[in-house]
């Protein structure tokens, strides 16, 4: 047995007990397998410095990041059928939707929050990778249409960070009408003139990039994006051709055209709300002069 157990006193055991070094203190770059300290990457927007590698970020975060002094208002999800069909495969899709739930403290795969960008009112969603993929469902389906009239209603603009694997396999068809259902509400949101701006970001896949991530006014992605309907392996399997190098990342697509802008993570903001002015004839917000 442990002598520091048998031997040492109570509160000197806690002491020795106590883990002084908190996880997830290093975080490791996908790319060049560099170990980067915690509190450097998120200072940095979770942009590797050496590398600049954009890791994911949470919902919230993407929030936090892009409105006025990190407040917003956030705005209430409709709500759908949990499980529609049933569905079971290894593990019932009620379960699936519990785990998620409990791993990233949100409803489903979008979080909308409205408030001012640089001071320009705007309408936010943004789709959360960890939440099963950033699939999309009935309720991540029900919260982009939300936030579209939501904005519609308001007269701003409304700018979709978008981040998933496809549809949601769980929800089977009713998954795939979503895609139908955002693409009406995106026309019914250019009748208010307002801007429509979509941000591409690492990975955007399947339904959603055949549907309203590719239909913003403005396209912009964050550097070496993966952007595409289906994975860059299923596509050499099934023309037995080898791709272009950077085939699908940000980069290439700017370069032939699907993208606009390719737009680093700490200039996104800044970007997003001169987009915003220019589109909607916005003077820019004056600096007090005590400022300047």
């Amino acid at each position: 047995m442990n002598w520091i157990a048998n031997v040492v006193p109570p509160r000197i055991k806690d002491f020795f007990s106590r883990r002084d070094t908190p996880e997830n203190l290093w975080i490791k770059d996908p790319e060049t397998g560099q170990m980067v300290f915690h509190k450097d990457l998120e200072q940095n927007n979770y942009v590797i410095p050496a590398s600049n590698y954009h890791m994911r970020m949470t919902a919230t975060q993407r929030l936090k990041l892009m409105f006025d002094d990190g407040k917003w208002e956030d705005i209430a999800l409709p709500e759908v059928v949990p499980d529609p069909l049933k569905f079971k495969d290894e593990k019932r899709y009620v379960d699936r939707l519990k785990d998620a739930r409990t791993k990233t403290g949100m409803q489903d795969a979008v979080k909308l929050g409205a408030g001012t960008i640089d001071g320009l009112p705007a309408v936010i969603a943004v789709q959360d990778f960890d939440f099963m993929g950033g699939s999309l469902g009935m309720a991540a389906g029900e919260a982009v249409v939300k936030g579209l009239l939501t904005a519609a209603d308001r007269g701003v603009p409304f700018i979709m960070f978008a981040s998933s694997g496809g549809a949601r396999m769980q929800e089977g068809i009713l998954s795939l009408m979503q895609m139908a259902r955002a693409t009406v509400a995106i026309q019914r949101f250019r009748e208010t003139k307002k801007p429509y701006i979509v941000v591409l970001t690492n990975p955007t896949t399947g339904g959603v990039t055949a549907s309203y991530a590719m239909l913003g006014d403005v396209q912009l992605a964050e550097p070496g994006a993966l952007i595409g309907f289906a994975g860059p392996r299923v596509i050499e399997q099934t023309i037995r051709e080898k791709l272009p190098e950077g085939f699908q990342r940000s980069e290439y697509l700017q370069e032939h055209g699907m993208v606009d802008m390719v737009v680093h993570r700490n200039e996104m903001k800044a970007t997003v709300a001169r987009i915003c002015r220019l589109l909607t004839k916005t003077p820019p917000k004056e600096i007090p002069a005590e400022a300047a």
